[in-house]
């Protein structure tokens, strides 16, 4: 329990989440991508389920006395782990999240969440709170909140705390921006994950003076592997991005 304060923990214990995905989720190529061993976390879903209804009794009005940073992490963990249960429902014959139920997307808007005394989608908590609120600004987000498929930003083995969040968030985007399967830069071209052209907008608004995708991806060069000249030129937008198909196959380990 020694990796969570007694303030953190004071506001929400996430210790059971927090061991799962260090059991059941594999780093590789140093984290810049990751599986998750879903028959393992099947074998252990009372203890998410556990999880899950730690959530479900957190009331408003305590949620809303606590810092933005945790507030931000419970709501990313409580995505995350509603994302694994989901997949849970409908593995092991499942190959993609897609697959769950009759429309493409659908799995994202069935009203799983069980939070603050209502019923919640997937996309309620990610884009009617996380991002909809407009209190949280945050684009490193989408580096974080995992959608169970292999172009999703890896799922991170740990769970995100409060206290260590501005950590975990930097630590995720660099390296998902440096795994050159999704990102990458050649024949003067960027060719950077589809994520950033589905959430354009959140990379627009002003985070750490950053107001464009191509701004924000100029602080990350060393990532990217450009030069100080392919930076300069990023950021006057004389650099042409392309967006690479998102594979929406599920993240599940061999």
């Amino acid at each position: 329990m020694s990796f969570f304060s007694v303030d953190a923990l004071a506001q929400f214990d996430h210790s059971d989440w927090d061991t799962l995905l260090k059991k059941h989720v594999n780093m590789i190529d140093e984290g810049k991508t990751t599986q998750v061993e879903y028959a393992g976390m099947l074998v252990d879903r009372p203890v998410l389920r556990n999880y899950l209804a730690s959530i479900a009794s957190v009331e408003r009005s305590d949620f809303d006395s606590w810092s933005l940073s945790t507030q931000l992490a419970f709501l990313i963990n409580t995505y995350n782990a509603w994302t694994v249960e989901l997949i849970l429902s409908e593995y092991p014959d499942l190959r993609s999240i897609r697959q769950i139920g009759f429309f493409p997307f659908s799995a994202w808007r069935r009203n799983i969440v069980q939070l603050f005394g209502e019923s919640y989608s997937l996309d309620d908590v990610e884009h009617g709170m996380i991002r909809g609120w407009d209190i949280y600004q945050e684009p490193r987000i989408h580096f974080a909140v995992n959608c169970a498929a292999i172009g999703c930003p890896a799922l991170r083995a740990e769970a995100y705390i409060g206290e260590r969040l501005e950590e975990q968030l930097e630590d995720n985007t660099k390296r998902f921006l440096s795994d050159s399967n999704r990102n990458y830069y050649s024949n003067e071209q960027l060719f950077v994950s589809r994520i950033f052209d589905w959430y354009k907008e959140d990379f627009e608004q002003g985070w750490q003076g950053v107001d464009s995708v191509s701004e924000f991806l100029s602080r990350y060069g060393d990532e990217l592997k450009l030069t100080t000249s392919d930076i300069s030129r990023l950021q006057e937008n004389a650099i042409r991005i392309r967006f690479l198909r998102y594979d929406w196959d599920l993240n599940r380990a061999p």
